[in-house]
């Protein structure tokens, strides 16, 4: 029998948090009397992440551990979940519990009221950082901007979504994939449900401040041309300013004649103008990278082993 609710969980080094996690998920889940699956992804973790998994399984068949074959990150993991689940609702969450599972009965009702997508939607972000809360709301802000599908604010994978769409999520092939676009690009009916986010149970968090920003650079090619637009209409309006200062440097040249002059103003306009071209051909190249990675057609992830559904290669 197919459960009604399948949860996600991608873990990298979350040895510290498995056993509270699953033992709170259940406390929620058990009085609902709802068959349900609890899909974790091993996202090639060095500490004991999967033993403690394997330990869970061994406790309830419910339980289901896919181990990748090594660190692909965390949309990779994401999707390997995604492709894994067999619920009518799935709802994709951390293993931290900054997304408490005593939110998914509430998820539950509005799903059951016709929603095919229930938004876990952050009501502040006082558990992040100062520098985290400003990053994250120049980031929502920019890419609002720019792509041409809003992305939600405050949203993050914590969410339910139906069978419908998942199936969805299944159809799209890219392999440089950046989930949180990808869950508002497919659409469907949507709720929000706002809840307050509590710290980081144990552990340290996986992104700094590098993979911040190639994370927010992920989202902005992925669903955005508008960085080569402004190369190019940026090229525009330098060339015409260089083509009105050529007029005005041949009607001195007429009027005053021709002094040797201007060496500091050159070096300037030479260094700045090298520095917009290569500012230019960076951003193409993002974009020539992503369609590279693209075109070699590599899987997103690879499974080193399945425990699981019940039935299924048990341990």
């Amino acid at each position: 029998m197919h459960p009604t609710l399948s949860l996600i969980i991608p873990m990298h080094d979350e040895a510290p948090n498995v056993a509270s996690c699953y033992d709170r998920i259940r406390a929620v889940l058990d009085p609902l009397e709802e068959p349900w699956e609890l899909i974790c992804i091993n996202d090639g973790s060095r500490d004991g992440t999967l033993a403690e998994l394997l330990a869970l399984r061994a406790r309830d068949p419910r339980v289901v551990v896919i181990d990748l074959s090594r660190n692909f990150g965390k949309e990779a993991a994401l999707t390997a979940g995604l492709d894994q689940a067999r619920g009518e609702a799935v709802i994709p969450m951390d293993a931290d519990l900054q997304d408490p599972p005593e939110l998914i009965p509430e998820l539950l009702v509005r799903w059951r009221e016709g929603y095919d997508v229930v938004l876990a939607v952050r009501s502040s972000r006082a558990s992040d950082s100062i520098f985290k809360r400003g990053t994250a709301r120049v980031f929502y802000r920019f890419i609002n901007r720019m792509s041409e599908v809003p992305i939600p604010e405050d949203a993050g994978d914590f969410r339910l979504m139906s069978r419908e769409v998942v199936e969805a999520l299944k159809l799209l092939p890219e392999r440089r994939r950046f989930m949180k676009g990808l869950f508002a690009w497919v659409g469907f009916r949507t709720a929000r449900v706002h809840y307050e986010r509590p710290a980081r149970q144990a552990g340290e968090t996986k992104f700094n401040a590098w993979r911040l920003w190639n994370f927010a650079l992920e989202g902005i090619t992925s669903f955005s041309h508008l960085p080569l637009k402004v190369a190019s209409y940026f090229g525009l309006l330098v060339s015409f300013f260089a083509f009105l200062y050529a007029i005005k440097i041949v009607l001195d040249t007429l009027v005053y004649g021709n002094p040797v002059k201007g060496y500091p103003s050159i070096m300037v306009a030479i260094l700045f103008f090298a520095g917009v071209q290569l500012v230019a051909i960076g951003v193409i190249g993002e974009y020539l990278g992503r369609l590279y990675e693209e075109s070699k057609q590599r899987p997103v992830y690879l499974v080193r082993k399945r425990y699981g559904p019940p039935g299924d290669n048990p341990p």
